[in-house]
């Protein structure tokens, strides 16, 4: 599987620790930038560019980071095809309860839930939120899993059918 893997100068050494992670893991990786440390780079230039790689080519998935992950999850969904979600930190997670009342401990199952239900292919990452151990965990978690499918192709393809009338 390639990954596909963009940041701005505030994700730019986290990005670079994800590469060397997923080369020694066996995946074929394209940095699609930033190449160099810019402080004054813009995030759209890069995050975009990517989530359109990983629209085009539906066997691949993506990684974007930045500060907070926000603001590149807001630019990689603006691409027709690009399902981008932020991963918030494992601290966040703990003790948060679903409706039924049961309380996650695993503190990346919300990645994992993004892919196996959302069909998610952009992970994006807040490098001032993460350890580079807590965003390879996330990186793990989101490589790992598949779409479902089952239930959720319908809301899926709801998402899909409405991106198409704009």
């Amino acid at each position: 599987m390639k990954i596909y893997i963009a940041s701005d100068h505030a994700g730019f050494h986290l990005k670079k620790q994800l590469i060397q992670y997923l080369k020694v893991k066996d995946f074929e990786v394209e940095d699609c930038g930033a190449n160099v440390l810019d402080e004054a780079d813009d995030y759209p230039d890069f995050i975009i560019p990517c989530a359109q790689k990983v629209a085009q080519d539906k066997e691949s998935l993506g990684i974007v980071i930045g500060g907070s992950g926000q603001a590149e999850a807001i630019a990689a969904n603006k691409v027709r095809g690009a399902r981008a979600v932020v991963f918030y930190g494992p601290i966040l997670l703990h003790g948060a309860a679903d409706v039924t009342g049961r309380i996650s401990r695993d503190a990346y199952e919300m990645v994992k839930l993004t892919r196996m239900h959302n069909n998610a292919n952009v992970l994006s990452l807040g490098a001032r939120f993460l350890t580079g151990d807590e965003a390879k965990k996330a990186v793990s978690a989101f490589l790992e899993n598949k779409f479902e499918g089952g239930r959720h192709v319908l809301r899926v393809d709801k998402i899909t059918k409405y991106e198409e009338t704009k």
